[in-house]
């Protein structure tokens, strides 16, 4: 399932000219294309949906929001556990020697 997940901004940059900003989905960070809201600025709101930024969103409804999703379990399924993606990603594959 795709969702679309509000995020709270925690930075905006332009690159290659395009508006890109850093978004925390709860404790899991990602970039996300702002191009769609122009006047997006730090510490707003944003409902994400597949990497693009479409709506602005309060605080109060975006942590309810959240709050759903993690008890519902739709953010594991979303973006999965950061931990476990972190161990998995810094275990060597079969065959492989890591120095």
């Amino acid at each position: 399932m795709c969702l679309a997940v509000p995020g709270k901004v925690l930075g905006i940059e332009e690159r290659d000219g395009t508006r890109m900003a850093s978004v925390d989905f709860g404790g899991v960070v990602k970039e996300v294309c702002v191009e769609y809201l122009p006047d997006l600025q730090v510490g707003e709101y944003a409902i994400v949906h597949v990497g693009f930024a479409l709506q602005r969103l309060d605080e109060e409804s975006a942590r309810r929001t959240l709050e759903l999703f993690e008890t519902l379990g739709m953010l594991q399924e979303e973006f999965g556990d950061p931990w476990e993606q972190a161990a998995r990603a810094a275990q060597p594959e079969a065959g492989e020697v890591r120095q």
